[in-house]
């Protein structure tokens, strides 16, 4: 394992783009890591680890889970298999674990540290005889293990914001519907005769849709706005009374 960054200092170089930051308030999101893949580990990679984790506003839990590492960023969960010391050979353990892990998350990454040509060729000729479905799940190389974890936070807390961003995007096209919606129900409203603006606002906080009003009796619309009796009726009779809303109007 490279060592370069294992006495870790929280500085601009180990943070994630300012962008990413903060998905869900206080915390950007929760790292939960496996107690079997920890006890595996060197004690200065668990230590990297945390400190990145906190300088980046994580929140790190030690949980027994099937993968070794699994993210919730945005609302939207991530899992990680990654494999700090890869062994030549044994590799049958690691691809047999992905195909079993890749049937129980949708959202399954590998992140292999292959730090020589050795286990770069391994790891080559292993992804094809193991019959691997490329991007299924993706598997990201890196050369040491905290460079791994680095590009694990940032894939998670990118999907985080890809969550949000698709979340706002619906938000928005839904508060500009429930406005297109608005100004049609106001202006049906007051094309009905001696119905005014001001009504229409109060018979749709009041009431809601134009079917429920054309089901709304006078009594109804007296008990729930602040519409005159004259209004009320005219508004019961105008849906309930085909002599009246047939018969032509003169303003």
């Amino acid at each position: 394992m490279a060592t370069a960054r294992s006495s870790f200092s929280a500085s601009t170089d180990h943070q994630v783009p300012s962008s990413l930051v903060n998905l869900a308030g206080n915390a950007a999101g929760v790292c939960i890591m496996s107690n079997a893949w920890k006890y595996e580990q060197e004690p200065s990679l668990i230590s990297f680890i945390s400190a990145f984790l906190s300088t980046n506003s994580f929140r790190l839990n030690f949980v027994s889970i099937s993968p070794d590492l699994i993210f919730n960023c945005g609302g939207v969960s991530i899992a990680f298999v990654f494999v700090t010391k890869w062994d030549c050979c044994n590799v049958a353990s690691i691809f047999n674990r992905v195909k079993r892990l890749k049937g129980q998350f949708a959202r399954l990454y590998v992140v292999a540290t292959l730090s020589t040509k050795a286990q770069s060729d391994s790891f080559i000729q292993s992804y094809f005889q193991y019959e691997m479905e490329f991007g299924k799940p993706a598997f990201v190389q890196v050369t040491d293990a905290e460079m791994g974890f680095e590009k694990i936070v940032k894939i998670a807390h990118s999907r985080g914001v890809c969550k949000q961003q698709k979340v706002a995007s619906k938000l928005k096209v839904e508060r500009k519907r429930t406005v297109q919606d608005t100004n049609i129900f106001i202006r049906f409203v007051t094309s009905i005769p001696n119905i005014n603006k001001h009504d229409a606002n109060t018979l749709y906080q009041a009431i809601g849709s134009i079917e429920a009003i054309a089901k709304a009796s006078k009594e109804d619309i007296l008990a729930n706005t602040d519409l005159s009796s004259e209004k009320a009726e005219i508004l019961a009779r105008f849906f309930q009374d085909p002599e009246f809303y047939l018969s032509p109007k003169f303003n």
